[in-house]
């Protein structure tokens, strides 16, 4: 899928189940926390996302790095006391400070602060307008920190289906240094995932995705020979120069549902949905940011959503007619997920309109 969204805690365990016969939750804990052949890190769009190791220096060295730059800039300009205190450079110095700290241990952002009282406290953002508000710089500092590969989200002091990470340096949980590639090269080796994934894509889609420019992606799409296609709605993709076969003759699949969770990838995969979501249901599942909630796929196409009613229970709320056959498969795969949750309840930061008004009436 190319890369996992992470921002909810369950969202990547929720992901990974809707696409796996047998996993269990200990399954993913064992791939982030004992092999840690997937490892979290900010990048795209400044979202916590999961990708897999081998693709972290490409994610690190383009989108990521953009983030931290973003990131570096604002603090620099809205942290002024800071930097009058401090001196123009005191963002680098306490960068080092956080990554020296973090060498060879685990904290949580509190101990962290405790054991670097000089970097505790808050500064002033957008001061003199409406959106002033005291910010706590550590949590800036490990949000630059993260985007750039210098420190990562280790081993979570808390349930699955909850975020309470534990800060370390990334040389640290990796066990070697994170050498992440050049801009170019990493936006090239992620958008040739993407086309795998996702293709047929449109520039735009590739744009929003990455949270990156028109000229990087051209450049990228460039790099990876991709082929122009013509749309079923007149709009031009790209593909794969090995995916051409299957676009005159897709392979005939067989009937499927699934149940996704919020942010998962396929429901945030492109931008325009319309071949996939009723343009009519696109303000019921998902928010005006463009975050998805809980969908319910049948055949390739969002029918609804669910959330969790009595005893924690998985309900689906459909709000197109499906066959018999499909209510029979979505019956099964409902079944399925609730074996997987086991009662827990899953807290969702982007629950979308039709997931809130459900959990009200």
């Amino acid at each position: 899928m190319t890369a996992l969204h992470a921002t909810e805690s369950s969202t990547p365990y929720l992901s990974l189940h809707a696409r796996m016969a047998q996993l269990t939750v200990g399954d993913v804990d064992r791939a982030l926390y004992d092999h840690r052949s997937i490892v979290r890190t900010m990048a795209m769009r400044r979202t916590l996302w999961i990708v897999t190791r081998d693709l972290l220096p490409a994610v690190s060295g383009s989108a990521g790095r953009r983030v931290a730059d973003a990131q570096r800039r604002l603090l620099a300009k809205e942290a002024t006391e800071l930097a009058a205190e401090d001196g123009t450079d005191w963002i680098e110095t306490a960068s080092q400070r956080v990554v020296d700290r973090l060498t060879g241990e685990e904290l949580s952002a509190k101990q962290l602060r405790a054991a670097l009282p000089g970097l505790g406290g808050t500064f002033t953002a957008a001061p003199g307008t409406k959106w002033s508000a005291e910010l706590p710089t550590m949590t800036r500092l490990l949000t630059l920190l993260t985007a750039s590969g210098d420190v990562v989200r280790g081993h979570n002091d808390g349930v699955w289906r909850t975020s309470r990470p534990l800060w370390t340096s990334m040389t640290s949980w990796l066990g070697e240094e994170l050498t992440p590639t050049s801009p170019e090269a990493g936006y090239e080796a992620i958008v040739r995932r993407l086309l795998w994934t996702f293709g047929p894509v449109t520039e735009d889609d590739l744009v929003w995705w990455l949270g990156s420019t028109k000229g990087a992606v051209r450049s990228a799409l460039a790099a990876v020979d991709a082929l122009a296609v013509e749309l079923d709605d007149g709009g031009r993709g790209w593909v794969l120069p090995d995916d051409t076969a299957d676009l005159d003759a897709p392979p005939a699949a067989a009937p499927w549902v699934a149940l996704l969770p919020t942010l998962d990838p396929t429901t945030m995969g492109w931008r325009g949905r319309a071949f996939y979501l009723d343009p009519a249901h696109t303000p019921y599942l998902y928010d005006r940011a463009g975050n998805g909630g809980t969908t319910v796929w049948v055949d390739g196409r969002i029918v609804g959503c669910w959330v969790q009613g009595e005893g924690e229970r998985v309900e689906p709320i459909l709000m197109e007619e499906i066959s018999t056959d499909a209510r029979r498969l979505l019956d099964v795969e409902v079944a399925r997920l609730d074996e997987f949750l086991r009662g827990e309840h899953i807290t969702n930061i982007f629950a979308s309109p039709q997931m809130k008004h459900q959990r009200l009436s």
